[in-house]
């Protein structure tokens, strides 16, 4: 049926061709047609990125039945001190009412790797022929790379139908969910703290009714914070402005930033040795072992020979 499973990944790859930096392409898939249903590119495969693209595929499409994902610390929790915790993603997706699925091996996903592989080689050509060079830019076009793309290559599915089911959230409950989430206990004074900073609630006809009461902290992605209990809004300001706290990156993203970082020092310092290099050439002279010196004999021993 169409769209019943969607298959998701990031392709990491200079997709500008050293016009503009290195970047990483979130594609979604649907597994019966092989048709592209969202692209996305991002500096790098973090929560933020999926969850943006995720919002892009809601708003075209409506809600999939499951995503189809690799078993990476954006999808999944893997410590096993942490059984049962969902990463920021997972929770958003089940929220939703779409069924998360982890592939066990690349190979399950083989229908989005082989995607990676065809888009790093047309979409790239594609970006260079429109002298595209920059994020903002290439994402406003992806729409029209699409919509080519499927017309050429997308498949007709055994089954007919749409698996896609209508959005009951309202666009201000779709934000609060596609955000990052805490929960925290308010204390006595009705204050509770996020990162490095505290807050008080500052709430009309609550009063003490809210002391100890659990409440839920959305922080969307330009940094802004809104406090939800049972579903509703609560009004706070921020009383102690802490530190800026040092950004955390998912898994992926950290191999993202190291692997760009050793493509710069690649580029800026690597020189390749000449043909003639002691590295390039190979010693042809074999080592003979050194004899030891014949060591004088003493006067003893000369005398019992003679």
């Amino acid at each position: 049926m169409l769209w019943e499973l969607i298959q998701i990944d990031g392709s990491p790859h200079d997709w500008f061709e050293a016009r503009g930096p290195r970047c990483t392409l979130i594609v979604f898939i649907d597994d019966a047609t092989s048709a592209l249903m969202a692209l996305r590119f991002a500096p790098a495969e973090t929560t933020r990125a999926y969850m943006e693209t995720l919002r892009d595929y809601l708003g075209n499409h409506g809600l999939p039945l499951a995503l189809y994902s690799d078993r990476h610390s954006i999808f999944r929790v893997n410590n096993p001190e942490r059984e049962g915790e969902l990463t920021q993603f997972t929770r958003a997706v089940k929220t939703l009412g779409i069924a998360p699925i982890h592939a066990n091996t690349p190979q399950a996903k083989g229908r989005v790797e082989r995607a990676n592989q065809t888009l790093q080689d047309r979409l790239v050509k594609e970006l260079r022929l429109r002298h595209i060079s920059d994020i903002e830019t290439a994402n406003a076009w992806l729409p029209e790379f699409v919509k080519a793309y499927n017309d050429r290559f997308a498949s007709q599915p055994r089954e007919g139908g749409n698996a896609h089911r209508d959005i009951h959230h309202t666009p201000e409950e779709l934000n609060y969910i596609l955000s990052y989430q805490a929960r925290r206990v308010l204390s006595k004074n009705l204050t509770f703290q996020y990162k490095t900073c505290a807050y008080q609630i500052r709430s009309e006809g609550q009063g003490y009714r809210l002391r100890h009461a659990l409440v839920t902290v959305c922080e969307n992605f330009q940094g802004e914070i809104t406090v939800l209990h049972d579903s509703r809004e609560l009004g706070c300001e921020k009383y102690v402005d802490g530190p800026e706290p040092l950004p955390l990156d998912d898994e992926k993203s950290v191999h993202e930033r190291v692997e760009n970082a050793r493509f710069d020092l690649r580029s800026k310092f690597y020189v390749k040795p000449a043909a003639d290099h002691p590295w390039n050439t190979r010693r042809t002279q074999s080592m003979s072992p050194v004899k030891p010196p014949k060591l004088p004999r003493k006067k003893a021993d000369r005398d019992k020979s003679g």
